[in-house]
């Protein structure tokens, strides 16, 4: 028997909630012709986002929403490959016959593990600053290089940091639309991490494990792997080394961001509040050792609730909880994706200056960044039709940066 679509699913939901389409219409905020020619068959998936509006008056969890092979559209990014990743996929993926996996011949002996890390770190702060360009060209040499210094020197350390390198690879291609080669990669991060005998980095991969299946609307099973793994490493608060801390509080705020987008603010709420604990536990002592496990302090925790108040639909709460949103302890990139939280909430309550206004800012700090942003490119196609007036050449010029056919 076939798994229903998303159509079927709805209209089978909202004829038990005892909705009209055009009451479900007005109630969620997602158009009647939308609902028609998903129920109909017509159109055969919807974005996310588009879903989880629906399942909020209906009262069902999105993934309730989910139907056979939506997850693959609602995700799919037309022309959303300005970057090359074919270097990157033979470093991922090499070829295999019946013996070892066929790659490039290298020259040279093996880089040592400290230049190993050095060129992480290099790549990861150009990952962080969103220069995705500069940090795509370097991983393919570094993937191999570190598999290479690995392989010949079996320490720990050289896995480790192989770990890390896949585990930044992982973070890119997520932000590029590479669902395949990005799993390739977090897989083998978590493979190098149980090798190198590391069980908080490798519960800190299981991060980029829970963001790929979120981008892929797998929401429950990104939910539970979070907190399953977070349960099984949960330290003593007092005892705890900041390492330690700073994983367990990273897996917290992946299964709130799950539970958000699931319709369940009470879960994400419960799990923000002991992700808070944890931040306060840490407070501002360094996180020693790999670049993946920073990042996350009390900062980070406010924005993830910044965050669940846009997923609800509350542009009024996002403001609100922005404010208290220290500005300058956060990592470039996420304090970025907190400033398109702020852009969303002054767009949806016909704010468009200030909206503009914040688009604005970060097109002049992060144009690259900005480019790849999806959730960017919905917002400027929410300020153009909601403005009444002609299209200022500002609005022109970022509808044009994000991708936007207006």
């Amino acid at each position: 028997m076939s798994t229903p679509t998303t159509g079927q699913r709805l209209a089978r939901i909202r004829r038990k909630a005892q909705l009209t389409q055009e009451a479900l219409a007005e109630a969620s905020g997602v158009s009647v012709d939308t609902i028609r020619k998903l129920e109909q068959g017509v159109r055969h998936s919807a974005r996310l986002d588009t879903l989880h509006a629906l399942a909020r008056p209906l009262g069902v969890a999105t993934t309730a929403l989910l139907g056979d092979a939506s997850e693959a559209a609602a995700r799919r990014e037309p022309d959303h490959r300005p970057l090359s990743l074919a270097a990157i996929r033979r470093s991922l993926t090499p070829a295999r016959g019946l013996g070892v996996p066929i790659t490039v011949a290298a020259d040279g002996p093996p880089p040592t593990v400290d230049v190993l890390r050095g060129r992480v770190g290099a790549a990861d702060a150009a990952y962080h600053r969103g220069d995705y360009a500069t940090a795509l060209a370097a991983a393919p040499r570094l993937l191999d290089d570190a598999r290479r210094t690995a392989e010949a020197t079996g320490a720990p350390l050289a896995y480790a940091t192989l770990a890390q390198a896949r585990y930044l690879a992982t973070e890119l291609l997520i932000q590029l639309r590479a669902g395949d080669l990005a799993y390739a990669a977090v897989s083998g991060a978590l493979d190098a991490a149980q090798t190198a005998g590391d069980p908080v980095l490798g519960a800190s991969t299981v991060k980029g494990t829970s963001w790929l299946l979120l981008r892929q609307g797998r929401l429950a099973e990104a939910e539970q792997v979070a907190i399953a793994t977070a349960d099984e490493i949960e330290p003593r608060v007092r005892r705890a080394q900041p390492a330690e801390l700073a994983v367990w509080g990273w897996l917290l705020l992946a299964g709130a961001a799950a539970a958000s987008r699931d319709n369940r603010p009470r879960d994400a709420a419960a799990l923000l509040d002991t992700a808070s604990a944890a931040a306060a536990a840490l407070a501002d002592r360094p996180v020693d050792g790999l670049a993946i496990l920073g990042g996350f302090r009390s900062a980070r925790v406010e924005m993830m609730r910044v965050e669940t108040a846009a997923v609800a639909g509350e542009p009024g709460r996002v403001l609100e909880l922005a404010e208290r949103v220290p500005v300058g302890q956060a990592q470039p990139t996420s304090w970025q994706r907190h400033r398109l939280d702020v852009a969303w909430a002054h767009a949806e309550r016909r704010e468009y200056g200030e909206a503009t206004g914040v688009l604005l800012e970060l097109r002049d700090r992060a144009p690259a960044w900005l480019r790849h942003q999806r959730y960017a490119r919905r917002i400027v196609e929410g300020i153009a039709a909601g403005r009444r007036r002609a299209m200022s050449a500002e609005l022109a010029g970022l509808a044009e940066l994000v991708g936007c056919d207006l």
